[in-house]
């Protein structure tokens, strides 16, 4: 896993989508700014990590749906990380997460975080 600039950490999923919203709008807004930025899927966060999980995500105005988030971010450079024990832990396998994203370890998210110039820890 390579180090970024800015790290969102988000331990929640569709349980609470203005917390998912903010992640991503902040990690688009880093990679907006010329940032390398990564969003690390936690605990429940990770079923966000299915393919098209973020479609259905949408607080309204202000904030941008979270699929037109993503996108732009993919776009920029921005990269998704899944802890891979919290992947097993709640049920789901490689398999299930989108191509694009990076399964990582306990140990990369710790070296993302210390890595870090900035990080936004969304619990």
């Amino acid at each position: 896993m390579q180090q970024t600039d800015f790290v969102s950490t988000l331990f929640d999923g569709y349980s609470n989508p203005d917390k998912v919203t903010v992640a991503f709008t902040m990690a688009m807004n880093a990679a907006l700014k010329g940032h390398s930025a990564t969003i690390i899927l936690m605990a429940g966060a990770v079923e966000l990590g299915k393919p098209n999980a973020t479609s259905k995500i949408n607080i309204g105005a202000p904030f941008q749906p979270v699929a037109e988030l993503l996108s732009k971010y993919i776009e920029l450079g921005g990269c998704i990380a899944v802890c891979s024990s919290c992947m097993v832990h709640n049920g789901f396998s490689q398999a299930d997460m989108d191509e694009r994203y990076q399964i990582i370890s306990a140990a990369d998210v710790v070296d993302l975080l210390m890595g870090a110039k900035g990080s936004l820890q969304v619990s």
